[in-house]
Parts: structure tokens; sequence; C-alpha cells
């Protein structure tokens, strides 16, 4: 007697499940390939897209060709003198794949572009843009973000003919993939929750053989929750080479990582002299690398506007009433000795992440000393998800109401239970829920002892460290409260 197709599926690895239902949207990851990537300075979700164009069916590239094709094709800033001469010399039109970011001048009623990369224009209204080219390309280009797409300009007149201005006459969006979300959703059901796992794993670089245990996995993955989940703001302490920055940083164009610095209000929400949203309106999640480091301009000013922000996702600055939808994310080294949700783990975080209003307004913490340090055999290394696709699914994610719906649904709260606890919990719950079981749509779709021990459980353990960090630094407010009892409804 024949297997059925059940048991056949369950006979099958977890790479093989993937080339069967995700072929197109697969990459061979290699070490090699990771550092052949990391020397040109070309960002993972960009890397993965030129793998894909330029592998063979075994996964293999020309070295030589790829490189060729990035340095002629994605320049970077040191040659941007070399499209100068161009421009300036020869009168030629240039083309080249970069990020570009769109504004509007209100007095001279033209469109306005910048090209990040090379801060190109240096003054305002040096680079304008061909009205057509908005018209074509408005729902890409008239995001808040930076956006990767292939440039056409050349240089031009202004039309006194005082000065020469960049003019943009060619813009092609780089779009790669058609994402259907639907199809990603219904392929879930093919996996069990540890393939699952492991799929996610490797579409974020890591092998998941590298990993001694399931834990391991889930500890890393915990990184991934403001990636779908919109204003879920987080703080992780961890000791260094964990991978912080790199997975806020390199896997998705839609976050920003803060490295250091200063930071002000103008640059976080809004920039009253330019007229300008900040980060917390342009990306999905705004992460301060090493927080210990980051100096605040005007840290009470700052402060009282991270309070509105991460209550509500709105804030005032003036007479500018804005809203964004970015996760704060604090990121921070960690000394073994402060390891322990026991005791003041915050001190060495700037002054305004003292105050308990502030800190209980993050719905959750990281424990990065769970997240192993990077080793060899924790690279990835064979089939994956390519990790472009990947960063734009978890954007998409975002977006989907009817996860909430579910654990709203699935969880019993107790009346007096304080409302932060219960917003804190549900929205990490939904990410959870996204992340790992996005085929979901009703609650009688998901299993209660996978939900209780794959979502309820961590979310209340990660809100349950803000509860504590709260009762160590304002006993008087927070001590002796403990997290509510949150449970899952008996249906």
């Amino acid at each position: 007697m024949g297997m059925s197709n059940m048991e056949q599926q369950t006979q099958m690895t977890t790479e093989e499940k993937l080339k069967k239902y995700f072929g197109d949207m697969l990459v061979c990851k290699s070490v090699q390939k990771t550092k052949l990537f990391s020397a040109l300075n070309i960002p993972t979700f960009m890397r993965d897209w030129i793998i894909m164009r330029f592998s063979d069916k075994d996964g293999n590239i020309d070295e030589e060709q790829v490189t060729a094709y990035i340095r002629r094709t994605i320049p970077d800033k040191t040659q941007w003198n070399y499209y100068l001469v161009e421009m300036l010399h020869h009168n030629s039109e240039v083309k080249m794949l970069t990020k570009i970011q769109i504004d509007f001048d209100m007095k001279t009623k033209k469109a306005l572009f910048s090209l990040p990369v090379f801060n190109v224009p240096a003054h305002k209204g040096e680079a304008v843009v061909d009205w057509q080219v908005i018209e074509k390309h408005k729902d890409y280009l008239l995001t808040p973000t930076e956006v990767w797409g292939i440039v056409r300009m050349m240089c031009d007149t202004s039309p006194d003919g005082k000065k020469n201005l960049f003019r943009l006459t060619g813009f092609t969006p780089f779009c790669p993939y058609k994402i259907d979300l639907s199809y990603y959703v219904s392929m879930r059901s093919r996996f069990s929750t540890q393939e699952w796992i492991d799929v996610l794993i490797s579409a974020i670089d890591y092998s998941p053989s590298g990993y001694h245990s399931e834990e391991e996995k889930l500890s890393v993955l915990k990184r991934l929750l403001p990636f779908v989940e919109a204003r879920l703001n987080l703080i992780e302490l961890a000791p260094k080479e964990t991978g912080k920055s790199y997975m806020f940083s390199q896997l998705s164009q839609y976050g920003w990582l803060v490295s250091g610095g200063s930071m002000s209000r103008a640059k976080l929400f809004y920039d009253i002299s330019k007229r300008t949203n900040g980060l917390v309106s342009r990306y999905d999640y705004v992460a301060f690398d090493e927080i210990q480091s980051i100096r605040f301009t005007d840290p009470s000013e700052i402060g009282g506007a991270l309070k509105g922000y991460l209550e509500s996702g709105a804030y005032h600055v003036g007479d500018y009433r804005g809203t964004g939808s970015a996760g704060v994310i604090l990121l921070g080294n960690i000394p073994s000795e402060q390891m322990d949700t026991d005791a003041d783990m915050l001190e060495g975080l700037p002054e305004i992440f003292h105050e308990s209003a502030l800190l209980d307004r993050f719905h959750g913490f990281i424990e990065g000393w769970e997240i192993p340090k990077m080793r060899e055999n924790l690279k990835a290394s064979g089939w994956a998800l390519n990790s472009e696709y990947f960063s734009e699914i978890l954007h998409l994610l975002r977006e989907e109401s009817v996860y909430r719906s579910v654990v709203d649904s699935l969880l019993y709260v107790p009346e007096d239970a304080a409302t932060r606890d219960t917003e804190a919990v549900k929205r990490i719950c939904t990410a959870y829920l996204k992340l790992l079981f996005p085929h979901v749509r009703k609650p009688e779709d998901v299993q209660t002892q996978e939900f209780e021990q794959y979502c309820l459980a961590p979310a209340l353990e990660m809100r349950g460290i803000i509860k504590k960090q709260l009762a160590i630094i304002d006993p008087g407010e927070f001590g002796g409260k403990k997290i509510p009892d949150i449970r899952v409804n008996v249906m």
C-alpha cells in the first residue's frame, strides 16, 4: 500500500519542503557568499536578490561576474565623482541602483529628490524630479522612507540660468518579487512548528543545526517581533557578539538602526525648521544600538515626547501633530554580573529611561544573554528563503489585523489587570502568532497547547521582566505588583 500525501509530506526534510513550496523564493546561502557581499558592503536583502539573479541551478555564483555587476550597478559614495564627470563634462545621463527619497518644495511647487548614499544634494532645491516620473511611480516613490530603485539622472541648468541642478529623468522601482502574502500564509500548514522555526532561522541567515536547543532558536526569533507588529517597544540587553546590530540594520530596508552619537526630538519625531517627519513616522522600527552611549540633546523634551508616542503612537512638536507606527527598541551590552532579572539591569541606560512612567510603556524585555554568541556553525548554509522576500513578508504582516482578533478571543484577562500589562501581553502574543502561526485565521485554527507554549508563555515572561524592573526602580508605585493572571480561554 502506498503512502498518503500527508505521510509523504512528513517523510520530507525541511529543505525538501522549502524547495517544493517556495522554490522560486529560495537562495543557496553559504559563509563564502556572506563574506563576499560583506566585503562589497551590500545589505542582506539586496545580497539575496543578486544571488538569485546570478546563481545556477545548484546555487553557485561566479564571484568575478557578481563583483563586476555590483561595482557597475550599485555604486558607493567613493564613485560619485565618476558620475559627475559623465554628467558635467560629457553632458550624459547616468544610471545606478541606489536609495532615493522624494520631497516637495511648497514655494516653488517642485518635486525634489535626494540620494542619501552620496549626500546629494548639498543644498535643498538643487535636485529636482520630472513630474512624469512622480506620476508613473507615485505608489512606490511617495512613501515616507527612502526606497531602492534604478535612478536615471542628468545635470541641467535652472530656469534662471544661475545654477546647475540634478534632474531625475527616470526611475525603475527595485521590486524583484511579486509578493503573495496569502500564498506564504497558506504554505505554513505544510510544515510542523519545529520545521517552521528552522525556516525562520535560515531566512535570517543562521543555521538551525548550529543551535543546541529549540529554546536557543526561539531566543533569537524574539528579535523579529517588532518586524511584524506595529509599535512593539522592546528592551534587549545582551553580551557583545550576539548579532544585535546585524539583525536590526541588515535584514530589512524598513527599519532604522541608530548607532551611538546624539539623538534629537527633531530627528526622532518632527523637524520644525525643515517641516519633515522623523524616524518614527518613516520606519517600521527604530533601534538604538549601544543605548548606553547615545546622547539625547534635550532629555526632558525627548522623554516627554517618547511617553506620548510609546503610549499611543502620536506625538506633538510645537503646533504639529504626528503619528507613527515604528516600534522603539533599546539595545545595550551588559556585563555577565548584571544578567539578573531580579536586580537593577537598567542603571547603565541614559537617565530618561530610569523613569518608571517611561519604562512602563515598553512592552517586553529580551534576555539577550540567552542568545548564543556568533560561531561559524551558526552561519547559514544551504537552501533558505531569501532575506529580501522574507523581510517584505514581515513588513506586510504588520498590517494584518486578523491576528489581534484571534488573540483577543483566545485570552482571558482578569478584570483588575492593568491596561498596560494587558496590552503588552496581547501585542507580543500577536507578534508571535504572525511569526510562528501565520496561517491562523480564527481561534479554532491554533492548538491551545501550542499557543500557550509559543505565544502566551514568552509574552508573559517578557512583560514580567519589565514589571520586575519597574518594582526595583520605583518600589513605591510598583512594588509587589505582579503580571496579571492572563490565560487561555476555555473554548
